[in-house]
């Protein structure tokens, strides 16, 4: 069997950019490692319905600055920002670090693949037909100048299959 690399990694340094920016010396890659791990993981199950798209994370010696890629900006700052200082409170609290959260907006959702995948996937869940999903994707994003192809794929039991 033939061995994948993950397109990411296989680009990074070439097209596409780090995620983590950051250096530091060998005793402390794991611990910020497993940091970054923690922030990503919460701020997704955390801002869902915002549509995030992409979590940067960057470190200077003692402040730790999250850009988190958003398709609806309001939903994560709240009336008056209150809400956005509410999760950079909850960050802090879990990394023990200072933590500056800037909210960058995606200006086209249907040109993100990460947006399309879990627009496609929040369908799903409500029942929608796979087919009609999949489809409505690919008009809306092909639509849009500057997008020069779609290719989506989904797997499973699909169409009433089993149960």
């Amino acid at each position: 069997m033939g061995q994948k690399v993950n397109p990411h990694g296989f680009r990074v340094g070439v097209i596409k950019d780090w995620d983590s920016r950051w250096y530091a010396s060998n005793e402390k890659v794991g611990d910020l490692l497993v940091e970054d791990h923690k922030i990503r993981v919460y701020l997704k199950k955390l801002l869902y319905a915002a549509g995030v798209s992409k979590i940067e994370i960057e470190r200077s010696n003692e402040v730790v600055t999250v850009y988190l890629h958003v398709a609806r900006p309001g939903v994560v700052i709240g009336k008056g920002g209150e809400q956005i200082e509410q999760y950079r409170k909850d960050v802090e609290k879990l990394i023990g670090k200072t933590v500056k959260l800037n909210i960058v907006e995606v200006r086209n959702p249907d040109m993100d693949a990460q947006l399309v995948a879990e627009n496609i996937a929040q369908q799903l869940e409500k029942r929608i037909s796979f087919r009609r999903a999949l489809k409505q994707a690919q008009q809306r994003a092909m639509k849009l100048p500057g997008v020069k192809g779609i290719k989506t794929s989904v797997s499973g039991r699909l169409g009433g299959a089993g149960i």
